[in-house]
Formats: structure tokens, sequence, C-alpha cells
């Protein structure tokens, strides 16, 4: 499947990733389940439901 960015999308960068509470690790996880690299709405989706709080990340 080709996924493109959405217009005014930012750029996935390291730093915005970890503004977004994932390690490097749930990065490359996330990256690797998806077989390329997310958007940024994937991105905030994924960071939404594997956060701590939500815990949806260890089950």
């Amino acid at each position: 499947m080709n996924v493109k960015p959405r217009p005014g999308d930012p750029q996935i960068t390291p730093a915005l990733v970890a503004e977004h509470g994932l390690t490097e690790e749930e990065y490359e996880r996330l990256v690797a389940l998806l077989g390329r690299a997310p958007t940024f709405t994937e991105l905030g989706v994924v960071s939404a439901l594997w956060n701590e709080h939500c815990s949806y990340k260890h089950s």
C-alpha cells in the first residue's frame, strides 16, 4: 500500500517521535509492523494507544 503524508504534515524525526512519547525501539517496532514509516496521523494514534496511561502497549 502506498501511503503518502497529508499536505502540511511535519517530517517524522527522532525529536518528533520522542515528543510523542515513543522510544527509538518502539518507533522501530511500529515501522516493522507497518512495513514502512508511519504518517504523522499514525504516529499520533499509536502514541496514544501505546501510552503507559492507557497501557495498550503491554496488552
